[in-house]
């Protein structure tokens, strides 16, 4: 019995993206795992952190100078009696347990700062005699003081659910004695390199093969992303064995497939996934590199699982094709199955180098280098021979982001950027 024919469904940039995004928003959590606070730095959260006690637990200087009421600096110069030096750390029965009028603490970044004092004068704008200084600037109630609690109050939540933990939600579980974290498990994504011309890295390529770029550049996409990569052996074009490999993909939490999607006579995976059962949202999307690619689902995975639907993504073979594609498509799905909160899509700008002029009709992602100093970033395409040129993609940092219906970009306007 043939496979019924796939509907070609080929969308803009924009709807494609949309169609990815509210199906990753439908994506149930994943179970969860507790780990060492340092293993889940990249992982996703999925319990609150909350404040153990109030953030700052005291009111805290945040410069190096002199504890001070203010109301003690109304007339300049002022001259104020040292009572005390209180450094970070410092033991509570050195602090003093009020400042009277005339007084003052030599206090250092990061000390308490004692009862009675409201601001802390900087150094900078003092002179000290033995137990004397002398100050020549007003400082308002407040000044250079952060309040206790003013960070976050006892209880009060720090961390939500569904955040990525990078090394800033790390040091906040850590400030509040979070050893071990809760976290998602990661998604396992299975990858799927299809094509007789495609052999193994460790082969000598024949005269008009090639070796499988494909599956370690999205291996380690995958893994920055946060999921665990499931090689899977090349499948050559022939559907029986190429289905047999789509249905062990499936077993896995996310499909990822590179080649065979376009529409030469042997790009056979939309045919052995509508043999499946497949549902599919788009067969392309109006964008350069990657107009070919499929998103959809299998309803029951593998035959003989009873789990939910599979998504996949079917990527164009091309190199640069599939390192784009699955920035633009595979990573809000992986978000999701990793439990992280979805994210809109969000491009950098810089201005560009030198004019550009191209056709319209679709968006394109071309590789760039972003360069510059400071706020002066500038953006300048490589020359690159198509979505195959690995070399040239090699000295790219970025694509720059090329609206479907611009012919012509001069120097100097400002376009978006997609970081690498």
């Amino acid at each position: 019995m043939s496979a019924p024919p796939v509907h070609a469904t080929v969308l803009s940039f924009e709807d494609a993206r949309r169609a990815v995004e509210d199906h990753a928003a439908r994506i149930p959590l994943p179970e969860t795992e507790t780990v060492d606070l340092l293993e889940a730095a990249g992982r996703v959260l999925a319990e609150p952190v909350l404040a153990d006690r109030d953030l700052p637990p005291f009111p805290r200087s945040t410069r190096d100078g002199y504890a001070v009421r203010s109301v003690d600096l109304t007339s300049l110069p002022a001259t104020l009696e040292v009572i005390a030096e209180i450094r970070a750390g410092e033991k509570p029965d050195v602090i003093p347990s009020s400042l009277g009028p005339g007084q003052t603490a030599s206090i250092m970044t990061g000390a308490p700062v004692p009862s009675g004092a409201d601001a802390v004068v900087m150094v900078e704008y003092t002179s000290r005699q033995g137990n004397q200084v002398e100050i020549t600037r007003k400082v308002t109630p407040g000044e250079n003081v952060v309040p206790r609690g003013a960070e976050a109050a006892h209880g009060s939540g720090l961390l939500s659910p569904g955040v990525r933990l990078n090394e800033v939600a790390v040091a906040l579980a850590a400030s509040v004695g979070k050893s071990r974290l809760e976290v998602y498990r990661r998604p396992r994504v299975a990858v799927l390199t299809t094509g007789d011309e495609i052999v193994d890295v460790k082969t000598a390529p024949g005269p008009t093969q090639i070796r499988n770029s494909n599956g370690y550049s999205l291996a380690v996409q995958i893994r920055r992303a946060g999921g665990k990569p499931v090689l899977l052996p090349v499948a050559p074009d022939e559907p029986r064995a190429l289905q047999r490999l789509i249905e062990k993909g499936l077993e896995s939490d996310l499909l990822v497939m590179t080649g065979g999607v376009s529409m030469g006579r042997y790009d056979l995976v939309e045919q052995v996934l509508s043999e499946i059962a497949a549902e599919f949202f788009f067969t392309g999307a109006k964008i350069q590199p990657g107009r070919p690619v499929v998103f959809g689902r299998c309803p029951a995975g593998a035959p003989a699982r009873e789990t939910p639907a599979t998504y996949f993504l079917g990527l164009p073979g091309n190199p640069i094709s599939t390192m784009v594609t699955f920035e633009l498509f595979a990573r809000p799905l992986l978000a999701a199955l990793a439990g992280q909160v979805p994210e809109k899509l969000t491009f950098l700008h810089g201005r560009l180098k030198r004019e550009i002029r191209i056709k319209t009709g679709l968006k394109r992602f071309l590789p760039a280098v972003l360069s510059g100093e400071f706020e002066n970033s500038e953006v300048e395409l490589v020359a690159w021979q198509g979505s195959g040129d690995l070399a040239a993609t090699a000295r790219a940092n970025c694509y720059a982001v090329i609206p479907a219906d611009r012919e012509t970009i001069a120097a100097g306007e400002w376009v978006a950027v997609l970081p690498r």
